[in-house]
């Protein structure tokens, strides 16, 4: 069903408008931004791929991204998981305070400051409900990378990569600055 749905789509979308694309970008409008589409998709991915199993599970998607995360490191600084997330202080710092009241994570601070260090861990309870989600999770997300080509995934994730590491690369330069 997703597949057809996205065939006929594919069928029905507009000649690709990146190809010609000069350095000045003249001829793109703002709906083929690259971070327009990006965004778009990104937003459409959440809803249909990631919403349905963290609801599932009684989790926002911030949770889930938080105890996934939470799962792999096992415990980690509070500043860490927010680099690590990509997510602002505050949704981190909201989102974590929902987890621990659900007895998911642990809170525990690094000292009497008033500007106290917070390590951030997973609680068994918290690795249990991962351990349910992951395997949901791992398949709808194969399910979406599976209605591209061998060839279409490995040109996407290349070509993601290598923009992820550019815009680090900037970043990186920019705070150099």
């Amino acid at each position: 069903m997703q597949e057809d749905a996205l065939s006929e789509r594919s069928a029905a979308a507009p000649i690709d408008p990146w190809s010609g694309l000069n350095e000045s970008g003249d001829d793109l409008t703002v709906d083929n931004f690259i971070t327009t589409v990006m965004s778009q998709t990104v937003n459409a991915l959440r809803r249909v791929t990631t919403l349905p199993y963290a609801r599932r599970f009684g989790l926002t998607v911030s949770e889930w991204r938080i105890l996934a995360l939470m799962a792999h490191a096992r415990s980690m600084p509070f500043a860490e998981l927010v680099v690590q997330s990509t997510s602002d202080k505050a949704l981190v710092s909201r989102t974590l305070r929902l987890l621990e009241q659900r007895g998911l994570v642990l809170l525990e601070a690094e000292g009497p400051t008033p500007r106290k260090r917070l390590t951030c861990s997973i609680t068994p309870t918290g690795e249990a409900l991962h351990a349910q989600v992951i395997p949901v999770a791992r398949k709808a997300q194969a399910s979406i990378i599976q209605l591209m080509t061998s060839q279409e995934r490995r040109v996407m994730y290349a070509a993601l990569k290598r923009i992820h590491r550019q815009c680090l690369d900037v970043d990186a330069k920019n705070g150099e600055d």
